[in-house]
């Protein structure tokens, strides 16, 4: 009987988790509108509608059920789908080189990120999600990395809410710094591609330096995209070693990183008609949207501001990190 009454359980947190999603992107459509740009991506205005309902109102259980199902769940199709949308083909157009310096970075910008955060007093946990977003994709890499460690609902608030300022942050000085320097087209691109989180983001920061630097950073953008796979791989491996457990690979690699993967080995060979991979994008995206409004839901605001500043001077140098490392790899590569 109570499996017959468990869909309906999990009615009132979906509802409430799409609810929440649905005025996220309403909003990131009216600064779109009003201001030109949608500055809080519809991911960020999510979790942090969650969390301000879940701080001022008192949500009853009879929404927890649905809210764990779609922070959980739904987070884990939307990671699979994502996968989609990766193709390793323009690999080989980047060169070698190039592609072997952005996994150097990455890999660097991690370590950094992740001593940065210890050092700073954060969890282990929040620091790994520090690190990830930093090094890799903002808060893709965040929401991928989150059920693999079994991060905390408030370490992933925390590091979304902190990564969003700083993204924004990062498209503003951007052009300043191509200025300041004296940075061609395409050494804009790569730094770009190297240092903003989001592919939008990455458009909007190398804009100044014209379609020349826009190609070159979203090819970058997209050899870090692709580290996301290996570094959630290690992830799974990792956690279960310190943790004690003893674990099967399929325990310590998600089922939804294997399905990651597989959907980008699919559209790498071209398996995955063309006419699908919008849709399945535009799902993955929406799907995400409501697993962090969920997640916002289980948050109280207040317990994240506990451990903001630290979390945001954590952010903010390993950031200042990354933007060094790219730029010494730009100058290493002799790129003009």
């Amino acid at each position: 009987m109570s499996a017959l009454r468990h869909p309906l359980q999990l009615l009132p947190g979906i509802v409430l988790s799409v609810l929440v999603a649905a005025a996220a992107l309403a909003a990131a459509w009216a600064e779109q509108v009003f201001l030109g740009e949608a500055w809080l991506e519809g991911l960020v205005l999510a979790i942090l509608f969650g969390a301000a309902i879940s701080s001022i109102a008192r949500i009853t259980p009879a929404f927890r059920p649905g809210i764990d199902f779609c922070a959980k769940a739904v987070l884990e199709v939307a990671i699979v789908l994502l996968g989609a949308s990766i193709s390793l083909a323009a690999l080989g157009d980047a060169g070698f080189g190039l592609v072997g310096g952005i996994v150097g970075v990455v890999v660097l910008s991690l370590v950094a990120g992740y001593t940065i955060s210890r050092a700073l007093g954060l969890s282990r946990g929040l620091a790994t999600l520090v690190a990830c977003g930093n090094s890799i994709c903002g808060n893709s890499a965040i929401a991928a990395a989150a059920p693999v460690i079994r991060a905390e609902a408030s370490d992933v608030a925390a590091s979304l809410s902190f990564t969003a300022f700083l993204s924004i942050l990062v498209v503003l000085l951007l052009p300043v710094i191509y200025a300041a320097i004296g940075m061609s087209a395409v050494q804009s691109g790569v730094l770009a591609g190297l240092t903003v989180y989001a592919v939008p983001q990455v458009l909007a920061a190398a804009a100044p330096a014209g379609p020349i630097g826009i190609q070159v950073g979203t090819l970058v953008k997209l050899v870090r995209v692709l580290m996301l796979g290996p570094v959630i791989f290690l992830l799974g491996l990792t956690h279960g070693r310190k943790t004690g457990m003893k674990l099967t690979f399929f325990e310590m690699v998600p089922w939804f990183i294997i399905g990651f993967l597989a959907m980008m080995g699919l559209r790498s060979a071209d398996l995955i008609p063309a006419p699908a991979l919008p849709l399945m994008h535009a799902t993955s995206g929406f799907l995400t949207i409501i697993a962090m409004a969920a997640l916002g839901l289980t948050v109280d605001i207040r317990s994240v501001m506990k451990s903001g500043a630290r979390v945001i001077l954590a952010a903010l140098l390993s950031l200042t990190v990354l933007g060094m490392v790219s730029y010494a790899l730009i100058r290493l590569l002799g790129v003009v």
